[in-house]
């Protein structure tokens, strides 16, 4: 599966979010509205291409642009395309809020703050919408949908490390509720190889055990910095030893919902990180015997 980058930018004007009609494109997004943004240019950096498509799209300039969630989305189109979609929230520079479309937009409307447009939105931008209301989109009921979203939605603390790096090496994870109970946890013992490595390996356990479990939303929180970012596409992975682990992890990535990837401090990350300890003394303990 081919992997893409791309931004989308809420706009806000007092209550209301900035959409866009599409004007050319493929024949399903055509007339439809969608957040500004699109997919970023050949090493061009997510805050860039953020201010370029507001620029050329909507002639508005950026003031400020918040990081706030990361999602992945299959392209209903081209099954083969994942896109990893870097949201921002936008505040507009001076007082001039009137988006004026450019060559791929036909109108610019304000809407009431999130209300979904329904059929008129293109997927993309209706499941961005539905996500940031923490509520699926949908002709059905809305409330049923987000209460079953809810009981799907775990949190996952992973967590990876290395007596040497390289060295003994084990992986462990922690699955919690929304109310914070443990669902499950465990570890795996990875025998010698790095701490990058193993934070990986991590990740792609967790990942696997929520999927077998039945979870459909996942908020993964690891305490590197190096992995977080570049799960979210922020850095490139230059260490082909880590390329088929990251495979693995967008290939599972793409069978959830939805999986966002959060940075946490070590100290809050205990409980993954005593479940690598307690493998690898484990692991020590049945070689010695």
């Amino acid at each position: 599966m081919n992997q893409r980058v791309a931004v989308r930018a809420i706009v806000r004007k007092q209550n209301k979010i900035l959409y866009l009609r599409r004007s050319t494109g493929r024949r399903s997004i055509i007339g439809k509205f969608e957040l500004p943004g699109g997919r970023l240019g050949y090493g061009e950096q997510p805050e860039d291409a953020l201010r370029r498509y507001l620029q050329d799209d909507a002639g508005l300039s950026v003031k400020a642009a918040d990081l706030n969630d990361v999602i992945t989305y299959i392209d209903h189109d081209d099954r083969d395309v994942q896109y990893t979609v870097i949201l921002y929230m936008v505040v507009l520079s001076g007082s001039d809020y009137n988006a004026k479309p450019g060559a791929d937009h036909d109108m610019a409307i304000w809407r009431d703050n999130f209300e979904p447009l329904d059929n008129s939105m293109t997927d993309l931008s209706q499941l961005i919408i539905g996500i940031v209301n923490q509520q699926v989109v949908s002709p059905n009921s809305a409330v049923e949908a987000k209460d079953r979203l809810d009981a799907q939605k775990v949190v996952l603390f992973s967590d990876g490390g290395s007596r040497g790096n390289p060295g003994p090496s084990a992986a462990g994870y922690v699955i919690m509720d929304s109310r914070n109970q443990i669902i499950d946890q465990g570890g795996e013992y990875l025998g010698i190889t790095t701490n990058n490595q193993a934070e990986y390996q991590a990740v792609r356990l967790g990942l696997e055990r929520a999927l077998k479990l039945g979870h459909r939303s996942v908020d993964a929180r690891i305490d590197s910095m190096l992995v977080v970012n570049q799960m979210k596409g922020v850095y490139a992975i230059k260490n082909r030893e880590l390329w088929p682990i990251n495979d693995r992890i967008r290939e599972l990535v793409g069978q959830f919902d939805k999986v966002t990837f959060t940075h946490i401090k070590r100290e809050y990350n205990q409980l993954a990180d005593g479940m690598v300890n307690k493998t690898l003394d484990m692991q020590a303990s049945d070689s010695v015997a």
